[in-house]
């Protein structure tokens, strides 16, 4: 039997516990593990040599397949370039399995090739961090390796799921003589773990609904999610009920109910005090992680709810609106339809009326942005208006950080777009790594992927079209303004004299050039009629990988944007 036996047999291991997708980065020290999950008929493995871009391609994979994907890289700085993605990982939930490998124990600080420092290697960004015993000679050995890789499984996937990190210190040889197969052993054990759903007794259920009673100005915020149409059905038969208003930014993915307040972002940012004391919740209810509207943030801290509960299964519970004081432990399934399964016809009328005051001022806001996109010239809110009216159904839409994403946010889908899944990585709001995300994706789903990301994010994570694999479904549109428009748009950068020089990063590259080294279909627009003429054929999937890039200048997206705030502030001002 091979001295990397045991070793050879987590992919095994990985294979029986349904995981089906493995991501590894080229080295020496990684082989046996390379040699593992390359060889296992029932995993695929792919292989990109950027290991910071790799992270996020798998962060990608087990996004879109909702399963933990494993991630291997050899030893030294290779794993710390995986950190970024491990985080978002982290922030996102996302299930993922970080095999490092390692020097024996004896080496490491020895002035030895990459014998840095690895285990908890990603500290407080991972939900555990294992170590496997370097002697893999001894029954107990082997037992222990064999525990430990379940137990790291079954961990990336409870609540909350998240990235497990196992280190793995392996002794040379590491590559197995001429002529040796890798084989895998049989029967191995694997451990299971029967999940339970945390559901609301009958005592509970009595104390919410007589909670709920008690307030006549209740509001629903979704943060982050995956698109879940039974969820969002639930949600919207308990907000009609209890008159409740329904808030989600678009990576809720509840824009296809039809009640969701979308634009709360933009009307938020120029209300005065009589209409925010007006719009002031009694209750809160929310559910799912982050939000990106950070004026919606500011309006709840500044004018918080009498009480706020969150709605998780479990885990720890975060508190950005500076309110909460009740956690609700069970699905937000459960929660919504529990509370409205009696009565579901029914309308609280006491209710209504601060349900119509958000509707009010959301058609208010729709009003203006109606008079702004019939009368603006080209620029990038507007040609981002116009991709999104001229989206295929059944897509998947990536946004990177950080204006993209708040470009989507602002023109928002529609209900009618109940079809697109939305994407972003909000959990730690990095440029880094959004195109290779949105490139794990492409690689593993056959719908297709649309990302909308700036210049920056875009030529940050270039290496995410450095490998071999084709991308017909992958449509990529650059909103290359030549710098980071954002410091221009947010208080602070704009006053103080370096901003030029050390914020706004003003670059002159294409992305014409990117698209040629890597074969890749080109097109551009720098005009309304260009646009409209690229979309054609940017939405014709005929096999090949396309990048639209939109051309502007800063100085149009700062006047667009500006034009902008004014129009939507007189469409309600009172």
């Amino acid at each position: 039997m091979s001295a990397h036996q045991p070793i050879f047999d987590i992919a095994a291991i990985c294979a029986a516990h349904g995981i089906q997708q493995a991501v590894v980065c080229p080295g020496s020290r990684c082989a046996p593990l390379t040699l593992a999950f390359t060889s296992h008929p029932a995993i695929q493995t792919r292989t990109f040599s950027d290991e910071r871009s790799a992270a996020f391609v798998a962060l990608g994979i087990a996004q879109q397949t909702q399963t933990p994907t494993v991630l291997v890289c050899t030893s030294g700085s290779a794993a710390y370039n995986f950190a970024p993605a491990v985080a978002e990982a982290f922030y996102q939930q996302i299930p993922l399995l970080i095999f490092t490998a390692d020097r024996p124990a004896e080496w490491i600080d020895q002035w030895d090739g990459q014998t840095i420092r690895q285990e908890n290697i990603y500290g407080a960004h991972v939900k555990h961090a294992y170590s496997l015993p370097t002697a893999t000679n001894h029954s107990d050995s082997i037992w222990h390796i064999h525990r430990l890789v379940n137990e790291a499984i079954l961990l990336s996937t409870t609540f909350p799921a998240g990235p497990v990190h196992i280190n793995v210190p392996l002794r040379e040889p590491l590559y197995p003589a001429a002529g040796e197969a890798i084989t895998f052993s049989k029967n191995l054990k694997v451990t299971t773990l029967e999940k339970t759903n945390p559901t609301l007794t009958i005592e509970s259920l009595a104390g919410i609904r007589n909670k709920l009673s008690q307030y006549t100005k209740i509001m629903v915020v979704a943060g982050q999610q995956e698109k879940h149409t039974t969820l969002l059905q639930g949600v919207s038969r308990f907000c009609k009920q209890h008159g409740a208003a329904l808030l989600g930014d678009v990576i809720s993915n509840f824009h296809p109910a039809e009640e969701t307040v979308r634009l709360a972002d933009v009307f938020l940012a120029h209300a005065n005090e009589n209409l925010k004391a007006a719009l002031q919740p009694e209750l809160l209810i929310t559910f799912g992680k982050s939000v990106i509207s950070k004026n919606l943030k500011q309006f709840l801290r500044s004018y918080a709810p009498v009480e706020h509960w969150h709605i998780q299964p479990g885990g720890y519970v975060p508190d950005p609106f500076q309110s909460l004081t009740k956690t609700i432990a069970c699905h937000p399934l459960d929660f919504f339809n529990q509370l409205t399964i009696e009565h579901s016809e029914r309308q609280d009328s006491k209710n209504q009326h601060y349900l119509a005051q958000w509707q009010a001022v959301e058609q208010a806001t729709r009003e203006g942005y109606k008079n702004y996109f019939a009368t603006t010239g080209f620029h990038e809110l507007d040609a981002v208006q116009t991709i999104l009216k001229n989206l295929p159904a059944h897509i998947n839409l990536h946004a990177a950080n950080s204006m993209s994403v708040r470009y989507l946010n602002l023109v928002g889908l529609t209900a009618q777009q109940k079809d697109i899944h939305v994407y972003a990585n909000r959990g730690t709001s990095g440029i880094d790594g959004c195109t290779s995300t949105a490139v794990g994706h492409s690689l593993i789903s056959n719908a297709p992927q649309v990302l909308l990301t700036g210049d920056l994010a875009f030529f940050y994570d270039r290496n995410a079209f450095w490998h071999n694999y084709k991308m017909p479904n992958l449509r990529v549109v650059v909103l290359n303004n030549q710098g980071g428009v954002i410091f221009n748009l947010i208080d602070g950068p704009g006053a103080v004299p370096q901003k030029d020089e050390f914020f706004v990063t003003h670059q002159a590259l294409s992305a014409r050039h990117l698209a040629q080294e890597f074969n890749h279909t080109y097109l551009t627009a720098g005009s309304k009629e260009e646009l409209t003429e690229a979309l054609r054929e940017f939405f014709i999937f005929d096999g090949s990988t396309k990048i639209l890039e939109i051309k502007s200048t800063q100085q149009q997206a700062l006047i667009a944007f500006n034009d902008f705030k004014q129009v939507i502030k007189k469409s309600y001002a009172t």
